[in-house]
C-alpha cells in the first residue's frame, strides 16, 4: 500500500460530495460556514471542488460529475487533502468514470493524497485501495466538522489533528465519553451542545485471547453487503463484480476486519442476515480477527454482539467490540491496509507503523 504524506499547516484540502449533495443546500448552509471555519482552525485551507455544491438532485443524477471533483482534486499539486462532505447510498456509480480513467489511476499512484470519510464512503475507500492506496475511513465535513456545538467534539478534534502529525504508531484508544445523534440540525442548533454519557463498557471482547497482528479492512456493513446484493440498485453488485469493488476472498486472508453499523440502525435480524451475506461471500472466514463500532445511540448493542458471536461460532475468530468508528460520535480513524495490533487481554488497538509517508514526528 503506499501511503499519502501526513498535512502541513497551510495546506489546501479538497471539499467532494462523493455521495450525497446535501452539502450544497440551502438548509445547511450554517453547516457549511462552520465545516469550513473549523477546517481553517486546524490550521488548513478548504477549496470546494466544482460540483460539490450543486445540491442533492443534481448530483444523484450526474455520478459523473462526483467523480470529476473527485479526479480534480487528485490531480491538481495544489491540492494536499480530500475530506468528502458526508455519505449516501449510490457511490458505486462513481466506479466506471473512474476506474476506466488512466489519468485517475496514474494520478492515485503518482500523487497520493489523504483521503477522508465513512459510511458509503466505503466504496470510495475500496477503490482506492483496489488502486495500492491507504485511505482514512475517518471524519468527515457535515458530521464532524460542522459539529453544531461551540467546539468540535474533544475526541474527534484529536482524530483529525492527527492528521497533520506522523508519529510512529498510533494507539487507538477508547473515548471516555460517547454522544448521540442529534434530532435537530437546523440553525436554531447551533452551539447547542451533544446529549452525552460517560463510556462505561470500553472495549469490549467477546471471542479471544492474546495478540492479533494483521492489516486492517472493512467498512460499513451496509454499504459492504450493499456490494454483494441490493434491492434499492439492483445494478449494484453488477458493477461490484465488474470492477472488483469487493476484495475477494484471498485478499481478506490475514486481516482484522472492522466493521461498523450506518445511521439507518438495521434490525437483529438484518444485521444477522448481512453478516451471513459476507461469511457466504467468504470475507468472515479468511480474516484474522473482528472489531466493529459503537452503534449509533448504542441502539441494538447487546443484539448484534450476539449475532456477531452466533454466526462467527464455528470460525473461532477474535471478536473485540464497541470501538470509536463509523456513525457513533465520536470518531477515530482506521487506516485501510496499515498493520494493527489487536490485544485481546488488555483490550487495546494500536496501529503499529505511521499513518503517513515521510518522516516520523515523534
Amino acid at each position: 500500500m503506499q501511503k499519502p504524506p501526513a498535512l502541513h499547516t497551510g495546506d489546501a484540502v479538497a471539499i467532494v460530495s462523493l455521495s450525497s449533495g446535501v452539502l450544497g443546500e440551502p438548509f445547511a448552509a450554517h453547516e457549511l460556514q462552520r465545516g469550513l471555519a473549523r477546517i481553517n482552525d486546524l490550521g488548513l485551507t478548504p477549496v470546494m471542488m466544482p460540483n460539490a455544491l450543486k445540491g442533492q438532485d443534481f448530483l444523484a443524477a450526474h455520478p459523473e460529475a462526483r467523480a470529476a471533483d473527485l479526479k480534480t482534486a487528485f490531480t491538481d499539486p495544489a491540492i494536499k487533502g480530500i475530506f468528502c462532505a458526508i455519505g449516501g447510498i449510490d457511490t458505486f456509480r462513481l466506479a466506471p468514470y473512474l476506474l476506466n480513467d488512466p489519468e485517475f489511476v496514474t494520478a492515485i499512484k503518482t500523487h497520493p493524497k489523504l483521503f477522508t470519510g465513512f459510511s458509503d464512503t466505503t466504496v470510495d475507500h475500496l477503490m482506492l485501495y483496489r488502486l495500492g492506496l491507504t485511505t482514512y475511513y475517518g471524519p468527515n465535513v457535515i458530521n464532524d466538522l460542522a459539529e453544531l456545538a461551540t467546539d468540535l467534539l474533544p475526541y474527534t478534534k484529536r482524530t483529525l489533528e492527527h492528521y497533520l502529525e506522523n508519529t510512529a504508531t498510533t494507539p487507538i484508544a477508547s473515548s471516555p465519553i460517547w454522544y448521540e445523534e442529534r434530532d435537530d440540525f437546523s440553525k436554531d442548533a447551533l452551539d447547542t451542545p451533544r446529549i452525552s454519557h460517560p463510556e462505561t463498557r470500553g472495549y469490549q471482547v467477546l471471542r479471544g485471547h492474546g495478540q492479533v497482528t494483521g492489516r486492517l479492512l472493512g467498512g460499513c456493513i451496509d454499504s459492504l453487503n450493499s456490494l454483494l446484493t441490493d434491492t434499492r440498485y439492483p445494478d449494484e453488485p453488477v458493477i461490484a463484480r465488474k470492477y472488483g469493488l469487493l476484495p475477494s476472498p484471498a485478499e481478506w486472508r490475514g486481516k482484522i476486519l472492522f466493521l461498523e453499523t450506518s445511521e439507518e440502525k438495521p434490525t437483529p435480524a438484518a444485521y444477522r442476515t448481512m453478516l451471513q451475506n459476507l461469511k457466504q461471500a467468504g470475507i468472515l472466514g479468511n480474516v484474522k480477527a473482528i472489531i466493529t463500532g459503537k452503534p449509533q445511540n448504542e441502539v441494538y448493542y447487546d443484539d448484534y454482539c450476539r449475532a456477531l458471536l452466533d454466526v462467527t461460532r464455528d470460525l473461532a475468530v477474535p471478536l473485540m467490540t464497541n470501538l470509536n468508528f463509523g456513525h457513533a460520535y465520536p470518531r477515530t480513524a482506521l487506516p485501510y491496509g496499515l498493520t494493527a495490533k489487536l490485544d485481546c487481554d488488555a483490550k487495546t488497538l494500536t496501529i503499529t507503523e505511521p499513518f503517513f509517508a515521510g518522516e516520523v514526528t515523534r
